[in-house]
């Protein structure tokens, strides 16, 4: 071993000593730091329920605000319940980044790729990669952390020795665009083999008080790390160094919606505000009054035109939800299926993809209401959201 080596292997130890091994520093928080020192900084949250809930989150605001008690913050809640890390790259732009260039972004999806996408490694890729590449070609000085948080699953892999693949998947990604991350999942197995804390006492997958001050605390860590010595004078801020290229050339880093209004309806599609006491199952207040884009019988079909490599759609998919068939460019029809396990008593939130690894460039998707239908499904509907591209 060089003295070279020697000499980092020494810093990195030094650098994270006092840390919980769960807890992996990478790269620097220094942009945001000096953003935040500046008198303000924009700080994001992304993720699912456990992000939108009134749990970490607001918990690490109050840790920001008393470390930086000077600093004008704006801070965006950007967590949507059951979505996953697809839906995120596809809706970062206008949910986050629309708000304004972020200094610092957490971002929260091991458990929604995990029980409620089922998220292959890598449809967990191409999405936490094109959040990461989005958000710094948005802002090149944008800091991040990724937090994996846990459920029963991903707690009995840990116990068997193994790393749950959605965290397996988000960590390479962390590790190789210099992100740190946060295992809240494994700090959380480690403590119940050590009896020193219960799954009943964390909370849940949705945690209760104690497991949210857990993941608030190891987030703490990774700050204090960061940030424990002044800043060097005239400090500036350096955009974060882009590895020479994506672990996934078909992320969705460049991942948008597209308004339902561009699609041209051929029959049986309407684009108004669904009627909610006629259609079936529960739904979530924050799709109330958007309009949505509806069909229910078969044969239903409309045209898009869109430019990327891949199209899909952000969708509620309710206990009536159907298949729908997907055709690019004048191709064989893909059938997908909009229904989900969590669709028989909610129109549940979730994005499909209609064609990934196009060619680039402009293409027209036809997308057709089918006659067949999920077993457990009590009807043929679609109900679209946005469409999304990338």
């Amino acid at each position: 071993m060089t003295f070279l080596s020697l000499f980092s292997a020494a810093f990195t130890c030094i650098a994270v000593a006092g840390l919980s091994p769960n807890v992996h520093p990478r790269g620097s928080l220094d942009n945001a730091r000096i953003q935040f020192e500046s008198g303000k900084g924009h700080v994001a949250f992304l993720g699912g329920s456990i992000t939108e809930m009134d749990g970490f989150r607001p918990m690490v605001c109050d840790r920001l605000r008393k470390r930086l008690p000077k600093c004008e913050f704006t801070f965006t809640n950007a967590g949507i319940a059951s979505t996953c890390s697809t839906t995120g790259a596809f809706r970062l732009a206008s949910d986050v980044l629309a708000k304004g260039p972020v200094d610092l972004l957490f971002v929260e999806y091991a458990v929604n790729d995990d029980q409620d996408a089922g998220h292959a490694r890598r449809e967990c890729i191409r999405g936490l990669e094109g959040i990461v590449r989005h958000a710094r070609a948005h802002n090149p000085n944008a800091d991040i952390v990724v937090t994996f948080f846990v459920n029963e699953g991903m707690l009995k892999t840990i116990a068997e020795g193994r790393t749950p693949l959605t965290v397996a998947a988000h960590d390479a990604v962390a590790a190789h665009y210099g992100i740190s991350s946060v295992d809240v999942a494994k700090e959380t197995a480690d403590r119940i083999a050590a009896k020193t804390l219960t799954w009943k006492e964390y909370g849940g997958v949705h945690p209760a008080r104690p497991g949210n001050a857990l993941a608030a605390e190891l987030i703490g860590q990774v700050l204090d790390a960061a940030w424990k010595a002044p800043l060097r004078d005239g400090a500036a801020k350096t955009p974060a160094p882009l590895p020479s290229g994506p672990l996934d050339e078909g992320n969705y880093g460049h991942g948008r919606f597209i308004d339902p209004k561009t699609a041209v309806l051929a029959s049986g599609w309407t684009l108004a505000p669904a009627d909610w006491k006629k259609a079936p199952g529960q739904w979530r207040q924050r799709f109330r009054d958007i309009p949505l884009l509806t069909a229910t019988e078969p044969g239903a079909e409309l045209t898009l035109a869109f430019e990327g490599r891949a199209v899909g759609a952000y969708v509620v998919a309710g206990p009536d939800a159907g298949k729908v068939e997907a055709s690019v460019d004048g191709g064989p029809a893909a059938t997908v299926d909009l229904f989900h396990s969590f669709s028989r008593g909610l129109h549940y939130p979730r994005t499909v993809m209609f064609a990934t690894d196009l060619k680039p460039g402009k293409h027209t998707l036809v997308l057709r209401m089918a006659k067949e239908k999920n077993a457990a499904s009590t009807g043929t509907a679609a109900r679209i959201v946005q469409f999304v591209a990338n």
